[in-house]
């Protein structure tokens, strides 16, 4: 005999009443529904997924600068190491060490003394001289006179002839000398040939100097003054292209000063690539009034090679990176958010340039992207108090802009 659980009383019979029962349950189920579709009702909606909070800017059309960034240092235009042009003792300094000289401010002073006698000594001798070519040139005159007579011999006649062009060559001589000694005796108060900042003196008052041999001081003319910089060989060809074009403009930022952008121009392209570096040589040059650019300091260059029209421009938080590659998500006007896959170019500044996927007056997702879900609604915020919800935190612009102009 076989135990039957549904059906104790009758152990024989198949067991069937559990099939009955969830007979009758799928039955109820199915007459449920079918009522329910023939009366128009629809089934619970699905769970909805909340509004992603996220916060917008929208696109905008300026027109903006190519460019490339590089590191360039700055040069003095003019550099002059002042040495004395004669030997002599130093008497007098006449600047502060690091004063602001003009061309033709004197600098030192050397015992003239010396020179001073040499300066009379000469002056005597070419007096003496004088004297001596006119009692020459007087008797030759006589001599003269007395030729046509027959009355000196001719050999007497080309000797006072000789005597007198001996005289004139050495008045000559003697006039040179005197220059000489009054130049050596102007050399003696050593001024500044050009202008610009002195540095520290490297005499003091009582040394003895030697002539074209002992540095005294060196300066450096600073307005305007030089930026040299380098871009590589594989840019060169975009450089002289625009720069076939015209003068290229040149913007340097100090490391301190980021904000306060110096106007200059590109002046100097060099003629050969470096073989060490396969950079080339570029120099910039810009006024400098107010001494902000200084020799030897390094300055962030910008050198604008062309400017686009129109461009659009996102903030460069928006961009998000995908295994297709950079997108944006664009808030539409249904509150729905679309994905675009997008063609991103140079930074300026905050901001970063689209090319492509993006238009002028659409409002891109700047923050809060990660909760956001393509076709999605979003929820858009205003931006946190003191911030602005159109910028990130600033990252240093591209290193090359390969745009081509």
């Amino acid at each position: 005999m076989t135990d039957n659980p549904d059906n104790p009383d009758n152990p024989d019979k198949p067991k069937s009443g559990r099939r009955f029962r969830m007979a009758g349950i799928f039955l109820v189920i199915g007459v449920i529904a079918l009522v329910a579709f023939r009366s128009g009702k629809k089934a619970p909606p699905a769970f909805a997924r909340p509004p992603s909070p996220v916060t917008v800017a929208p696109a905008i059309s300026r027109d903006v600068p190519v460019y490339l960034d590089e590191i360039g240092k700055s040069v003095a235009r003019e550099v002059v190491s002042v040495s004395p042009q004669v030997t002599g003792r130093i008497t007098e300094i006449l600047f502060a060490d690091g004063a602001n000289v003009k061309k033709g401010d004197s600098l030192f002073t050397i015992d003239p003394r010396p020179f001073q006698a040499q300066l009379d000594a000469a002056v005597a001798a070419r007096a003496q001289q004088k004297a001596a070519l006119d009692l020459a040139r007087t008797q030759f005159a006589r001599y003269a006179d007395l030729i046509g007579a027959k009355a000196v011999s001719q050999s007497e006649y080309d000797t006072r002839k000789n005597t007198v062009d001996v005289g004139e060559a050495q008045l000559q001589a003697a006039e040179a000398a005197v220059e000489t000694a009054r130049l050596n005796l102007q050399y003696c108060s050593i001024r500044s040939p050009i202008e610009g900042r002195a540095g520290h003196r490297l005499v003091d008052v009582g040394n003895v100097v030697t002539a074209n041999t002992t540095a005294l001081l060196t300066i450096q003319r600073l307005d305007p003054i030089y930026v040299d910089f380098t871009v590589t060989e594989n840019d060169l060809s975009l450089v002289q292209r625009n720069m076939a074009k015209g003068s290229l403009r040149v913007e340097g930022r100090l490391p301190d000063e980021a904000d306060r952008p110096i106007g200059g121009a590109l002046t100097f392209l060099d003629n050969a690539v470096q073989d060490a570096t396969g950079t080339v040589q570029l120099r910039a040059t810009f006024p400098n009034p107010d001494h902000r650019l200084w020799p030897g300091r390094f300055v962030k260059i910008r050198l604008v090679l062309a400017t686009v029209s129109g461009a659009v421009l996102i903030p460069s938080a928006a961009p998000q990176m995908s295994a297709k590659g950079q997108f944006v998500y664009v808030v539409k006007d249904d509150g729905t958010a679309d994905l675009r896959l997008v063609k991103t170019g140079q930074r300026q500044d905050d901001l970063i340039v689209v090319e492509d996927g993006v238009k002028a007056g659409e409002r891109v997702v700047v923050a809060g992207q990660i909760g956001v879900a393509p076709g999605g609604k979003v929820n858009v915020q205003a931006p946190a108090s003191g911030a602005s919800g159109a910028s990130a935190p600033a990252a240093p612009a591209a290193a090359k802009g390969k745009a081509g102009a």
